[in-house]
């Protein structure tokens, strides 16, 4: 096809301003007003293969989204990712996203990729709500990973004081005497709500020992903070301290 009526074809599909740019043989690159929160474009490479169209960011997209060390391989991005990817019918090959195209569907699916680019940019800004239920998804996944399943308990309440629940551990750890009680703690509510259910579980003098994973301790109350911190064995300020897996390593190993 000639790049003019490619170029044609697109700019009927998507929009006027794009523009195709030769780079080899049978290879352009696709010039359009699609962005990044921060102003960078999307990189899209048109690549023609015997009767087949490839349609590629050569790796850019993720790489630039991974840009503030957001983790895309687990927990709520990890979804939001793989269902774009299968809604705008995207592969990505270790890092490359790519699509397939016959020559006479080409507009449509670089229009799909195009979206589907669009969205994955999102993950970079999520709002604030979205990243707060991600941190508890990702927090669970990092417990679940350093901890052995017969050694722990989410959601746990003592089922004959606190048969309704009202009193609830993010996750027990070892059925002993005294078992470590671990919040996930994004916010000052929850703080607050961890402090509660220690000092309850105090009132019925059920031994136990808490420790506080935070998404940002430093950005909640100072008086919500050092009120749990009054009750609490351990605070773990971020997901990203280096010490997490060795404290963990240290409750598994005890008996």
């Amino acid at each position: 096809m000639e790049t003019q009526l490619l170029e044609k074809r697109l700019k009927e599909k998507i929009t006027e301003s794009i523009r195709l740019v030769r780079r080899g043989v049978n290879r352009f690159v696709v010039l359009q007003p699609f962005a990044f929160d921060d102003g960078d474009h999307f990189v899209v490479i048109l690549h023609k293969e015997g009767a087949k169209w490839t349609i590629t960011d050569e790796g850019h997209t993720l790489m630039h989204v991974q840009y503030d060390d957001l983790d895309l391989s687990s927990g709520t991005r990890a979804r939001i990712l793989s269902s774009t990817l299968s809604t705008f019918s995207v592969e990505n090959a270790r890092g490359e996203l790519k699509a397939i195209a016959n020559e006479e569907d080409i507009g449509d699916a670089l229009f799909s990729y195009l979206q589907a680019l669009n969205k994955i940019s999102d993950l970079d800004f999520l709002t604030r709500e979205i990243v707060r239920s991600t941190f508890m998804e990702d927090v669970r996944d990092l417990v679940e990973n350093l901890v052995p399943e017969s050694r722990r308990h989410f959601d746990y309440h003592d089922e004959h004081l606190d048969p309704k629940g009202n009193y609830s551990v993010d996750c027990r750890i070892n059925g002993k005497k005294r078992p470590e009680f671990v919040f996930f703690i994004p916010n000052d509510f929850r703080c607050h709500e961890a402090t509660i259910v220690c000092h309850q579980f105090e009132r019925w003098k059920k031994p136990f020992r808490a420790t506080g994973m935070f998404e940002d301790m430093a950005g909640l109350n100072s008086r919500a903070v050092a009120q749990f911190a009054d009750i609490a064995y351990k605070s773990i300020p971020t997901l990203g301290s280096d010490y997490i897996g060795g404290y963990f390593e240290e409750i598994v190993q005890e008996v």
